[in-house]
């Protein structure tokens, strides 16, 4: 029966490739176009296309002579959504990024020109911080964005952030323009990583470093957030402050690549491996 049954995995490919290049579009497609760029001929394409319908995973828009995704595609899509599976896969590697630096990590994704916080392992004795799961943030201002957006195309970056009016003026601090913005993401992909200083919470620093799909594309980000100042007790910072001594900075970016980098990047790479299918 096995045997028998080989021959239908090419058509499933094929199924899966025109869903898939239908999904990546921006509206609805004709059916040239989808066999010139999934390369099957067109009375194969035809034949896909007329069995997607059936089943409603396209829909047919008979005025435009095109197609989109139908019903039954948008509650696959729900259902992965209620599964949670990247949380599902994630939440143990971040744990295990906790229980290694005895820092706080996070999970975000992206959502327009935010990002929500999905996971928050919080390490014991360490402040709480206002990324709690389903927190959103503007992607510019955080390192969880910033890793997101460093690793996309300048026609992505350009449609996210098409000039000033994409940027909160309720924000003090970060960066406020596109020029801004363009050149601190090419610092961050030089570097591999992305960071904010003081810019979420105050006295505290984060480093970030993508999580990335089968395709290579950011899905998702793992961040690890640090003190700026070694913690001190609450006697010691009330005498600090009436005797007006101030707590100098110990944390600089350099500082949080030496020491966390490595960790984040190994949860990331993980989690990345975990998204893709096996073998």
């Amino acid at each position: 029966m096995g045997t028998q049954n080989l021959p239908q995995v090419p058509a499933a490919k094929n199924v899966l490739s025109v869903l898939r290049y239908v999904a990546a579009q921006a509206g609805p497609v004709g059916a040239a176009a989808i066999a010139r760029e999934v390369e099957l001929p067109r009375s194969t394409t035809y034949h896909l296309l007329a069995a997607l319908v059936d089943d409603g995973f396209v829909v047919h828009l008979p005025e435009e002579r095109k197609y989109a995704l139908g019903v039954t595609a948008h509650e696959l899509g729900t259902g992965y959504s209620r599964q949670a599976p990247l949380q599902r896969l994630a939440r143990f590697p971040i744990a295990q990024l906790v229980e290694r630096t005895k820092r706080t990590a996070h999970l975000a994704v992206m959502h327009g020109r935010e990002v929500i916080y999905v996971i928050e392992e919080r390490a014991k004795r360490q402040s709480a911080l206002v990324t709690n799961p389903g927190v959103r943030l503007p992607a510019h201002l955080t390192a969880s964005g910033r890793a997101m957006l460093a690793s996309m195309s300048a026609e992505q970056l350009a449609a996210l952030y098409p000039g000033p009016e994409a940027f909160p003026t309720r924000y003090e601090t970060g960066v406020h323009s596109v020029p801004a913005l363009n050149e601190l993401l090419v610092r961050i992909r030089e570097r591999g990583f992305s960071w904010e200083q003081d810019e979420i919470t105050d006295g505290f620093s984060s480093i970030a470093v993508p999580v990335l799909d089968h395709s290579g594309l950011a899905v998702a980000s793992v961040t690890l957030t640090v003190a700026n100042r070694p913690a001190l007790s609450p006697a010691a910072a009330a005498r600090n402050e009436a005797e007006g001594i101030l707590q100098e900075r110990t944390v600089d970016v350099e500082d949080l690549a030496a020491q966390w980098l490595p960790e984040v990047t190994r949860c990331a790479t993980e989690i990345s491996r975990r998204l893709r299918p096996s073998g």
